[in-house]
């Protein structure tokens, strides 16, 4: 799935009324497992000035970058960090690693060859989706519209109760660019087709 996403869908199932303050500590375990990906790209594009097709096809899949992304995606460790929370009592880091697990949770039936080591250090098992959140290959048009509408319904359910005007308009421009991307991106594969 896409970061903003992510953020989006873990607040619309996980964030409650009488607790305002746990929303920031669910997005940022919505996007905390992508977020080395984000960094990688930026030292691959800007730093390295790798081009498009070798930041994808070579530079991502290096060892370094694969057990980064493997470590803020893996279930069981943030399972053990919630663990170790709930044992000192720390709950916004338990808010957290509850929100790095659903990240997972989600992201895991939605990637097909970019499929990521969610049982990281214990098994680098990958479960290779027959669908893809981006891959049309894979019905990634389809599951596309579907992430769309999710974010769109758990926006609609989590606005009202969204304080910061900032938190409002950053929800309100997500779902501006995937409607707008979507439809794009829908309407140009029609005059492609015609």
């Amino acid at each position: 799935m896409n970061t903003p996403s992510h953020a989006i869908i873990n607040l619309a199932l996980l964030s409650k009324p009488q607790l305002p303050q746990a929303n920031l500590a669910i997005v940022i375990g919505g996007i905390l497992p992508d977020i080395p990906i984000f960094i990688f790209y930026f030292w691959a594009k800007f730093i390295a000035r790798l081009p498009e097709t070798k930041i994808w096809s070579e530079a991502y899949y290096q060892p370094l970058i694969q057990n980064l992304v493997a470590i803020f995606h893996s279930i069981p460790l943030a399972i053990i960090g919630l663990l170790i929370s709930y044992y000192f009592g720390w709950q916004i880091l338990q808010v957290i690693c509850i929100s790095l697990v659903l990240h997972s949770l989600l992201d895991l039936p939605v990637h097909n060859d970019d499929a990521h080591r969610h049982f990281f250090p214990f098994s680098n098992y990958r479960f290779i989706s027959p669908i893809s959140y981006w891959d049309p290959k894979h019905y990634g048009s389809i599951v596309a519209l579907i992430e769309i509408l999710l974010v769109l319904l758990g926006t609609l359910r989590v606005f009202p109760g969204i304080n910061s005007n900032v938190g409002k308009g950053l929800m309100i421009l997500v779902n501006i660019f995937y409607l707008g991307g979507y439809i794009y991106f829908y309407l140009r594969s029609r005059v492609l087709i015609n």
